[in-house]
């Protein structure tokens, strides 16, 4: 999982790594070009006055060398074994040596050796204070990192602040404007720089969004006003037809699939106007004898599909739902199982938190399982058989709506199940109504 920081958490650990990485290597630079010169010079002032002490005895053996700070000794091949030890391996060159004094304090010395085979000769110098000016200096540094590291944060501080503020100022403004009919401007509040830009961007956003909105809105209206009042005509031309006792078969069958179109022409409607709003309805279904209903249109469409539609389970299950969202819910799931089985049973097997359809069609693969529900998908073994693949996508809009759940799965003999889960408890009402069993 990627670890997300606040902006201004950001610029402060930027200041921080900033101010610390430049000091950090300030300091190390100024040690290191310090170390190296102060070794250079010190090294090139030994060997040039250990040559210096080899040429004065050789000219002069009689004469003692002078020296102001630095400490010298010779000694020809025959008295070398006089040499100290730590001194007596090696050869021409400097040294770093640590040595204890008479009175018992350590000392750093920097010895310069110069060996040749008839004589000896070494010049020391005491280099115990640059060693501690060196360790100061390195405190010192170590202090000046800690201190403008803490500047640096504090810059961080007062840097993100002043950044952050119109950003954290725009965020609040545009918190307040949900729930708004007419959004209030962003833009003048801000100065036109790159804030400034995103509040006029945001501006012109919210402008077209509300714009959209309320076309969607008058739309949904109009198609909800205009569409429920001629279903209601058709619907009700269609009872006042039936209700003629004279009215040959064929002509009844006609104007009772009319009726039924009509009635799931108005339950689409409603479910649509629903989900155009997000909003949920309520009601007092009972999904039972809706199933039952259901059954019975889907029969009437059959034709000559050798194929059965059972109704079975608790009579008493209620759900909290408009009838016609249940309606489109289980009609849809229905619809699907009916088109795909050319032959054997459909089965509705009603639970007090569920609806369970299963049939004997030819099945469905493991990716169709998976994208049955997403717009537009007909599957792989749709055939000849017609349809969008919207049926089911505004099924799991539906649910999504209501906090239910769907799926579709293979069957482990043949065909698939379908299952509707009204998941909230809630929801649920157990009201002891018998209902006849259905044949």
């Amino acid at each position: 999982m990627q670890y997300k920081q606040r902006l201004r958490t950001r610029i402060i650990l930027s200041f921080l790594l900033l101010g610390f990485g430049l000091t950090a290597l300030f300091a190390l630079s100024s040690m290191a070009l310090r170390g190296r010169l102060e070794g250079q010079l010190l090294d090139n002032t030994l060997q040039k006055e250990v040559d210096q002490l080899v040429q004065h005895v050789r000219a002069t053996p009689d004469q003692p060398p002078s020296f102001t700070i630095f400490d010298a000794h010779t000694w020809s091949a025959r008295t070398a074994y006089k040499m100290p030890l730590e001194l007596q391996a090696l050869k021409t060159g400097v040294y770093d040596i640590a040595q204890t004094d008479e009175a018992g304090r350590n000392h750093l010395y920097k010895y310069a050796i110069h060996r040749d085979p008839d004589i000896v000769s070494y010049v020391r110098y005491d280099v115990t204070g640059a060693t501690l000016g060196e360790r100061q200096l390195e405190t010192a540094l170590a202090v000046a990192v800690i201190l403008f590291t803490g500047l640096a944060w504090l810059i961080g501080l007062w840097s993100s602040s002043a950044v952050i503020s119109p950003v954290t100022e725009l965020a609040k403004r545009v918190g307040e404007l949900s729930g708004r009919e007419r959004p209030e401007k962003l833009a003048p509040h801000f100065p036109p720089d790159e804030v400034g830009e995103l509040a006029a961007a945001l501006d012109d956003y919210a402008a077209r969004m509300t714009m959209l909105v309320k076309r969607d809105r008058e739309f949904n209206s109009d198609v909800s006003h205009e569409l429920r009042t001629p279903l209601a005509v058709i619907r009700g031309a269609a009872e006042l037809l039936l209700a003629n006792p004279d009215l040959p078969d064929k002509s009844r069958l006609r104007l009772q699939r009319i009726e039924r179109a009509a009635l799931q022409c108005t339950d689409f409607t409603t479910a649509l106007l629903l989900l155009s709003r997000n909003e949920r309805g309520t009601g007092h279904t009972d999904v039972y004898k809706l199933c039952v209903q259901l059954a019975d249109a889907n029969r009437a469409q059959l034709g000559e599909k050798r194929l059965q539609i059972i109704v079975e389970g608790a009579t008493d299950a209620f759900v909290n739902a408009p009838e016609a969202v249940v309606s489109v819910a289980i009609g849809n799931l229905l619809g699907n199982a009916c088109k795909y089985t050319q032959e054997g049973e459909v089965r509705l097997i009603v639970d007090n938190d569920r609806v369970r359809i299963e049939d004997t069609g030819p099945g469905l693969t493991k990716e169709d399982a998976e994208r049955l529900f997403e717009r537009g998908y007909r599957g792989s073994g749709i055939g000849t058989t017609a349809g969008g693949g919207i049926g089911l996508s505004i099924v799991r809009r539906l649910c999504e709506l209501y906090g239910w759940t769907v799926s579709i799965a293979p069957r482990e003999e043949r065909g698939a199940v379908a299952t509707l889960v009204f998941a909230d408890p809630e929801r649920i009402t157990d009201q002891r109504k018998a209902m006849p069993p259905v044949a």
